[in-house]
């Protein structure tokens, strides 16, 4: 049998591979994606849906606009659901308020009253004293995003390959379980599963599996939440607060009151589908390879913590589930092994908000430095 040929090869079909086979498309290029499962099933699908632009710095703020101007296109042409929602900040205390007004200095940080966040979030008066916007985050409903943009990929040409395992990759062919891919520039996008395709370059950048808890509950809320929401723990996970004084003394305070929470690693945040349903969570666990049992203590502290937050006295569970994404010592992986074969990752858990972008700036470095022609190919 004649191998296929294409001038792209992408492995792997999250987020990250996506915006690659996009990128390459886009640019008249042939693609062909390659997913061992069959159909995005990992991190691009287990997520919040929302899209943290504003709270990002340094490079993963420079994907995060580049995600941004690409998600509102794909948005459009795919026809998924995606608001311009920003981001709401709900602050518990004088200390959060504090490092919010550090953080809002700059122009798309805006400090909200306590009044003005309850008129955009159905939250209890007395569990508030204040908080702020970031206004320049989206969110989208990631179960139905990443269909449709495959469905939209395909129409365009990209050809996807799944319950096809990759074996091997070089920069000029990727043999799987269904025969071997030539081509002239190969995407690794495979997020944790890295170390089982190319285990020495994860073992050199440390790479590891970061396990979390999430899930999707319903409630008689008074009215909607209008973005989705942040609190005082996500504060100490974001690159936009993480360089204060402010947040040492969040920290401190907050791992000392409840250390429980802090022994989860938790992100007590929320975003509402179009539905009306909640996703709430997070916690976080990283190994090399995380254990499927999920203690019910994370559950039941996310209910009580949502309880004491929002106005209603019940939610009722929907769905549990575990997210798994790919974690190391930086943001990213950007490696390239040899010429013509990019392993790429969002190593840290904004691979929604920056995915696209990291991808679109591989795609644009390796097409500038060594041009694809078009090629035919054959099965």
């Amino acid at each position: 049998m004649t191998n296929l040929v294409a001038d792209v090869v992408v492995v792997g079909s999250g987020v990250v591979g996506l915006g690659a086979a996009y990128s390459a498309v886009r640019r008249g290029l042939r693609v062909i994606v390659v997913d061992r499962t069959a159909a995005p099933v990992g991190a691009t699908i287990r997520n919040f849906g929302h899209l943290c632009i504003g709270a990002q710095t340094g490079l993963a703020r420079e994907f995060a606009d580049a995600s941004r101007d690409i998600w509102l296109r794909l948005a459009s042409d795919a026809g998924f659901w995606l608001r311009e929602s920003g981001t709401l900040i709900a602050a518990r205390g004088d200390d959060e308020i504090a490092l919010l007004e550090r953080a809002s200095l700059s122009d798309d940080i805006r400090m909200l009253d306590a009044d003005e966040l309850l008129r955009h979030a159905p939250l209890r008066r007395e569990a508030v004293v204040g908080g702020a916007r970031i206004e320049t985050d989206l969110q989208t409903n990631p179960r139905e995003a990443a269909s449709a943009i495959v469905s939209y990929l395909a129409s365009l040409g990209v050809e996807f390959r799944f319950r096809t395992a990759v074996t091997e990759v070089s920069a000029s062919r990727v043999q799987t379980t269904r025969g071997a891919i030539d081509s002239g520039l190969v995407i690794v996008a495979v997020n944790h599963d890295i170390d089982q395709l190319l285990p020495e370059l994860a073992e050199r950048v440390g790479v590891v599996r970061c396990a979390l808890d999430m899930m999707r509950v319903t409630a008689d809320l008074p009215r909607a939440l209008d973005a989705p929401l942040l609190t005082g723990w996500s504060l100490l996970r974001y690159g936009r607060f993480g360089s204060f004084t402010e947040t040492a003394a969040l920290r401190e305070r907050l791992h000392a009151e409840r250390p429980e929470l802090a022994a989860l690693d938790l992100n007590q945040m929320y975003t509402q589908l179009p539905d009306g349903t909640l996703i709430i969570g997070d916690s976080h666990s990283k190994s090399a390879q995380p254990g499927p049992f999920q203690p019910e203590a994370a559950f039941d502290a996310f209910l009580a913590e949502a309880t004491g937050l929002f106005e209603v006295d019940r939610f009722r569970v929907l769905e549990r589930w575990q997210g798994v994404y790919a974690s190391a010592s930086t943001d990213f992986l950007i490696e390239e092994p040899e010429p013509g074969l990019h392993v790429i990752a969002a190593t840290t858990g904004i691979g929604m908000t920056t995915g696209l972008g990291l991808a679109e700036r591989t795609l644009e470095t390796a097409l500038n430095r060594a041009p694809l022609p078009a090629q035919g190919g054959t099965s």
